[in-house]
């Protein structure tokens, strides 16, 4: 079994639904090899902060954590099903 990689997602600039629907279409290019994978997602939209834990709860993966930095906003989640 290969280890996980973390993948970096930059959606600041972008604002509702955009963070969430670039997730979804990472998950989707990385596929089912990637389960067990996190991405860290950076956004400017404190909308996100809501929006992307909501969608990874409904399709099965794990929020890790979420911050703020300097007005941004980081976005752990887990692949748990691709």
């Amino acid at each position: 079994m290969e280890s996980p990689i973390n993948h970096s997602l930059d959606a600041r600039r972008l604002l509702c639904p955009m963070p969430v629907i670039k997730v979804q279409q990472l998950i989707d290019e990385l596929g089912k090899g990637a389960i067990g994978d996190t991405i860290e997602v950076i956004c400017t939209d404190p909308g996100a902060l809501y929006d992307i834990p909501a969608w990874a709860k409904i399709h099965g993966h794990k929020l890790i954590e979420t911050h703020e930095e300097n007005h941004e906003y980081y976005i752990t989640i887990e692949i748990c099903d691709a």
